[in-house]
């Protein structure tokens, strides 16, 4: 093997460029220093409350953040987004760090996430992201489609009367006594059905504008949640529009009422009943509906297909809220990419 010369990074960098690096790409469309006082008041400690300034600095907030969102992107546990940052170029390239620096361990990685976490700091990023999308002429336009999709975590094998007390808000007694095992527990998460088919973990609501088909609002229940009552957490008061859709999941007279109350529109799927079939009227209402509507289901399948998958490697629902968040927060940079992509092509 010959020796490493001195342009060959930079030639090999070059070689990626020309190949159209997606992580590039994401780095020159998203303000991350506007990110960076946010961040440092949750991974650094005041001045005033340090004890001394000995020791081993703190690795960079804005480099610690893109290393998340690069699990997010790709949905990495964080052995392998180390992993990967230390074999890949364009993983070493996307946090701004060269050949010669460390790289942080997949520990570091995930204290990080749950500084985060607990501090609820990821819904304020997203928020913070989404002041800046507004900022550049992306408003939420068009009308809003609401729609929530589950999200997995590792299936929990309980015995039925442990999942009695746990759903009853209690811990059972043999966990207490095995801490090990209590802290591979998730309590918060919750069994649903859907088509015929178990899901074990929780659900992602998410409010999305028709214009620039971007996640403006999101929230995280349980999978339990049925999707129409999380719909008030996520309705989107500063759309231009009043329209709004959503499958039929969400028709309800209580939820009619309150939209009529709101000012806003309802483009909700009917639903038929048992002896009261939907018309041949009410029929063609939902499918042009769902033409609209479908635009909501692209982005669930950008995050399952494009983005790894959705499945949650973590406990409780303050880490899958900050996990799912990421998700969201992630899936609008990738947006942002195409819709300045779409601001520059040809007619």
């Amino acid at each position: 093997m010959s020796q490493l010369g001195f342009f060959d990074i930079a030639n090999r960098y070059a070689g990626l460029d020309a190949k159209n690096d997606p992580l590039l790409k994401i780095d020159s469309v998203v303000p991350w220093e506007d990110f960076r006082s946010q961040l440092e008041a949750v991974w650094r400690k005041p001045s005033n409350k340090r004890k001394s300034s000995a020791g081993r600095k703190p690795w960079d907030a804005v480099v610690m953040f893109k290393t998340i969102v690069l699990c997010a992107l790709y949905n990495l546990s964080d052995d392998q987004v180390e992993y990967q940052i230390r074999d890949r170029l364009s993983f070493v390239r996307f946090p701004g760090l060269g050949l010669e620096d460390k790289v942080a361990d997949a520990k570091t990685v995930y204290l990080y996430r749950e500084q985060l976490a607990q501090a609820g700091m990821i819904t304020t990023v997203f928020e913070t992201f989404d002041s800046y999308l507004k900022d550049r002429g992306y408003l939420t336009m068009g009308g809003q489609i609401i729609d929530a999709s589950i999200v997995s975590v590792s299936t929990q094998h309980n015995k039925r009367d442990e999942n009695t007390r746990i759903k009853a808000g209690e811990t059972p007694e043999c966990w207490v006594e095995k801490p090990a095992r209590f802290r591979q527990k998730d309590t918060d998460a919750r069994w649903t059905k859907k088509h015929g088919k178990s899901h074990f973990g929780y659900k992602n609501h998410i409010n999305v504008d028709r214009r620039h088909k971007r996640v403006r609002r999101y929230h995280v229940t349980d999978a339990s949640v049925h999707d129409s009552q999380a719909i008030d957490e996520i309705l989107d008061a500063n759309n231009t529009a009043s329209d709004v859709w959503a499958d039929s999941a969400y028709r309800s007279a209580q939820i009619e009422e309150m939209l009529a109350d709101k000012g806003l529109t309802s483009r909700i799927h009917r639903k038929g009943h048992r002896n009261k079939p939907l018309s041949k009227r009410e029929e063609q209402g939902n499918k042009t509906r769902s033409k609209v509507r479908v635009r909501v289901e692209h982005i669930f399948g950008s995050q399952s297909n494009e983005m790894g998958g959705t499945l949650v490697r973590s406990i409780g629902i303050v880490c899958a809220k900050a996990r799912i968040g990421l998700k969201n927060l992630t899936y609008n940079m990738r947006r942002l990419v195409q819709l300045e992509l779409l601001a520059v092509a040809p007619p």
